[in-house]
């Protein structure tokens, strides 16, 4: 429980206003400029597939990874890993395993530049469910001048817009239990660049995103098997650093890494979806025989009797939900589409999706993502669900991605419209760009 939580230290304190880093038409970091995976555009298009069809471009990527796509200003960005963990058959040496973050000119699909970093540590090996995601499943993020990397045991990286790097700080080289690797990724709050090292260290760490000193740390045995990547939540002058792990939410004050509330969950085991709020209410889903909350944020201490607003069963082991018009969305792993009441967290429906290949197991990694007015979901054989968002389930459409036979793992960027995919192999733009 909580009193396995916090010892946490500044060495410096943070005292910029909270800025946004995202223009218009950016996706800036995992799930979106703020975590909530939504875009106001209206797709360019919601058919394409056959005959590469309204698939503007696609460009061939160096290796291979879970990470997502993000876009900034004519940039996208995206990064891959190589040399150990691509094919069960062949899985080559961990002393060649290396990481990459490409820059690809965002109107042709040109590949700009690419940087690589070797592995500096030893890695959890190839084996069991490291090898459904590989070496590189955190998205980076940017404040328009850097991108920010994690890239597991061999830590965070800084780049500039030319491929160089900046600055590069270990956050840990341990293991959790499990052996699953690294997943969280990183995001930006004032000067400050904040990882959640679940695995490598059981420690938040926000470092200073200039040089890459600690300004503050948390550490907590609770932390292990939180596979989520953290939301920001403004709620009166804090801004709250919210978490899901292993049986419980916790909410840190960002600007200090102190813990400010925390509350009991239904989220058992693993938790890697990560949590999702709108007007200071957060949503958590996951666990692998988990369920879902919803709690009220800015409350103080333990907040189970206090802020729980809904408990329910329903849940989802990978894939994260999106908010449209007071309801939760999101698929499952398994391919099962859930729409549940935000305010009450009853079930409105659940059906399986419809028209896909790799229908069995977990056929779903990527979260759910939400344009003006359609619900995607991304199956891990280039399959996308285009889903009406209502009150009864609305499939319109399946696209399938044809000639690409590797994993799609990592959740679309939406930008202008457009709709960027990354499979193992390429990256797709969807979609002529809206001026």
């Amino acid at each position: 429980m909580h009193t396995r939580f916090f010892s946490s230290f500044i060495s410096f304190a943070v005292c910029l206003l909270l800025t946004q880093f995202a223009s218009a038409g950016d996706w800036v970091r995992f799930r979106g400029n703020d975590g909530t995976a939504a875009s106001s555009d209206k797709l360019a298009t919601t058919e394409w597939g056959e005959d590469d069809s309204n698939i503007t471009w696609k460009a061939e990527l160096p290796g291979s990874g879970s990470s997502s796509p993000i876009v900034s200003g004519d940039r996208i960005y995206v990064t891959c890993y190589s040399g150990y963990g691509e094919s069960p058959d062949q899985p080559g040496s961990e002393s060649k395993l290396a990481r990459h973050l490409v820059c690809i000119n965002r109107a042709d699909g040109k590949v700009l530049w690419k940087s690589s970093v070797q592995n500096e540590a030893n890695e959890d090996r190839y084996q069991g469910f490291l090898m459904e995601h590989g070496y590189a499943s955190s998205t980076p993020t940017t404040d328009g001048e850097n991108i920010y990397c994690f890239f597991g045991k061999s830590g965070v990286v800084a780049f500039n817009r030319d491929g160089e790097k900046v600055w590069q700080k270990s956050v840990g080289k341990e293991s959790g239990s499990r052996r699953w690797g690294s997943a969280p990724s990183p995001l930006l709050y004032k000067d400050t660049v904040i990882i959640n090292a679940s695995d490598e260290s059981q420690t938040i760490y926000a470092l200073n995103k200039s040089n890459g000193e600690v300004a503050w740390k948390a550490e907590a045995g609770g932390l292990e098997n939180s596979f989520n990547t953290p939301i920001l939540v403004k709620t009166g002058d804090t801004t709250e650093l919210v978490v899901a792990v292993p049986f419980e939410i916790w909410a840190l004050d960002a600007d200090t890494g102190k813990l400010t509330w925390y509350t009991e969950a239904p989220l058992d085991n693993n938790v890697s979806p990560s949590v999702i709020q709108q007007d200071g209410v957060i949503y958590a889903i996951g666990g692998r025989s988990g369920g879902s909350i919803a709690v009220k944020a800015g409350g103080k201490g333990d907040v189970t009797k206090s802020h729980v607003l809904w408990t329910q069963s329903h849940s989802s082991y990978v894939p994260s939900p999106v908010i449209h018009d007071g309801h939760l969305f999101w698929v499952t792993d398994r391919g099962i589409a859930y729409c549940v009441n935000a305010k009450t967290g009853k079930l409105v429906y659940q059906e399986r999706v419809t028209g896909i290949s790799g229908s069995g197991g977990r056929s779903f990694y990527a979260s759910m993502v939400k344009s003006a007015d359609n619900l995607l979901a991304l199956n891990r054989s280039g399959a996308t669900i285009v889903i009406t968002p209502g009150s009864k389930y609305k499939q319109a459409r399946v696209n399938q991605i044809t000639g690409d036979d590797s994993m799609f793992n990592a959740t679309p960027a939406l930008s202008d419209g457009q709709i960027i995919i990354r499979s193992d192999r390429y990256l797709y733009c969807i979609g002529k760009r809206t001026e």
